[in-house]
């Protein structure tokens, strides 16, 4: 039958189509429904366009920064519109590349709005109206922004803005509350401040970046203020709102009562998982906290009915997503692949400087009993990070001190979401810290420090 499917994909974002294309590699016939565009949230409207916003902002601040470089510069402007332009052309070119990968793989596009039915059913209203069949459903529907409407933390579209809205300002903020300190909060934080605008960023917890080991997280927040960004810390909103010339919040700083006002705010408090009217009541899968509760490959308590992604559960990270469909689509082929293990899913903040980490942190490895062999290496005893100007960072390694296993790695500073990714293949093969030691860095590199930062750790380091 044509609208009979091995596979029926529910979402294009980074999990959902990249799941799609690996079934139709192992020759799955597979379809993947999207109500809005395809590449989902993360390619249009969150990883990929955040990016270019930052990457103007690196520029320009570098430009700011030339006379540093022995350069001259006079007249230096931003075009604020051109600035969002880029962005938005950048998310397009990706998301038509998803349009090709899904004609090259033959995977069939529905369009429209999709729901599960009893028997394997998939409805879909919209464009592709229809009800379609599968042998395997996988739900890939994400997140979106999380709300505090008691404390005013609502979005309005005007002056008080999710991500959309910062992504794409109706106007310039004159100045910026940030609501929430978490990546998606500091990187707009860092995007806005670098273009001059008076940024005050409010965390409810103790410090920012809470998900980060402490050290790194102290050491940002020292760096953050350098840029001229003001973090409240164990700061509870009471509330937000809309005034006639801006915004007006009433936050209890560390059990003391403050009045903040800006121009704009951003609400950036977390995400909550797109699982309504998706029919999983009356299939009766299982949820937790707003999430769907999946195994180590995707498979949730209702047989043939699959999740991946943000929809299920933290880390809300694009190439958790992507993981976490591969594993599951070759689980539903029949073959044998590894089930996920989030400790070696490094995370990354794209903030000025950049913040980048995988594994357990120094608190929580401690907690595991185990005893520790902890090194750090600074980017000022780097030559590389010297010649660059960006002499001011932290590399940060954590070892298990009987078997050398790599528990845990921390960085804040120029280009570490790049180098992380060393760490991670060092995880993955379980390597210990002898074959860290004995791999030779090129130089001059970044990725020497990730060297002397394992050195440290066994009292061998070497420039400093």
């Amino acid at each position: 039958m044509a609208d009979s499917y091995d596979l029926i994909v529910i979402g294009s974002g980074p999990g959902g189509y990249v799941a799609a294309i690996r079934a139709a590699q192992l020759g799955l016939k597979t379809a993947i429904a999207e109500r809005d565009k395809l590449g989902g949230i993360c390619l249009n409207w969150g990883c990929i366009p955040t990016k270019a916003l930052l990457r103007s902002a690196d520029v320009y601040r570098n430009i700011l920064h030339a006379k540093e470089y022995g350069l001259k510069v006079e007249g230096l402007s931003f075009d604020a519109p051109g600035i969002v332009q880029r962005s938005r052309k950048v998310a397009q070119r990706l998301s038509n590349g998803v349009q090709f990968l899904m004609k090259k793989h033959k995977i069939d596009v529905l369009e429209g709005t999709a729901k599960l039915e009893k028997g394997g059913k998939v409805a879909i209203t919209g464009k592709s109206a229809g009800t379609y069949s599968a042998k395997h459903t996988l739900i890939a529907t994400g997140a979106r922004a999380r709300e505090i409407p008691a404390a005013g933390l609502k979005g309005d579209g005007k002056r008080i803005w999710t991500y959309r809205e910062a992504m794409t300002p109706p106007e310039w903020p004159a100045s910026l509350l940030v609501f929430g300190s978490g990546a998606i909060g500091i990187e707009f934080a860092s995007f806005y401040a670098a273009f001059g605008v008076p940024v005050t960023v409010v965390e409810m917890v103790d410090r920012i970046l809470p998900v980060e080991d402490a050290e790194i997280s102290k050491f940002a927040h020292k760096r953050f203020e350098k840029e001229g960004i003001v973090l409240k810390t164990s700061a509870e909103a009471k509330s937000l709102k809309a005034t006639a010339s801006g915004v007006e919040a009433q936050v209890v700083v560390k059990g003391k009562a403050e009045t903040l006002q800006a121009s704009h705010a951003i609400v950036a408090v977390g995400i909550a998982a797109n699982t309504e009217d998706l029919g999983l009541e009356a299939l009766g899968v299982k949820t937790e906290r707003g999430h769907i509760v999946i195994d180590g490959y995707g498979r949730t308590n209702v047989q043939g009915v699959y999740a991946i992604g943000d929809v299920a559960g933290p880390p809300w990270l694009a190439h958790k997503a992507s993981h976490e469909g591969i594993i599951c689509v070759e689980a539903i082929a029949g073959q044998k692949p590894h089930p996920m293990i989030k400790e070696r899913i490094p995370g990354c903040t794209y903030s000025h400087p950049q913040i980048a980490s995988i594994g357990l942190t120094e608190e929580a490895a401690k907690k595991t009993g185990r005893e520790l062999k902890v090194g750090r290496f600074p980017f000022v005893g780097n030559g590389k990070a010297i010649a660059l100007g960006e002499d001011q960072g932290l590399v940060k390694t954590i070892f298990d001190a009987k078997t050398g296993e790599l528990l845990g790695a921390h960085m804040v500073g120029a280009e570490v979401t790049e180098l992380i990714q060393g760490y991670a293949i060092a995880m993955t093969g379980e390597l210990t810290e002898a074959e860290l030691i004995e791999n030779v860095f090129p130089h001059p590199t970044l990725s020497e420090m990730m060297h002397e930062a394992v050195l440290d750790a066994y009292g061998r380091v070497l420039h400093v």
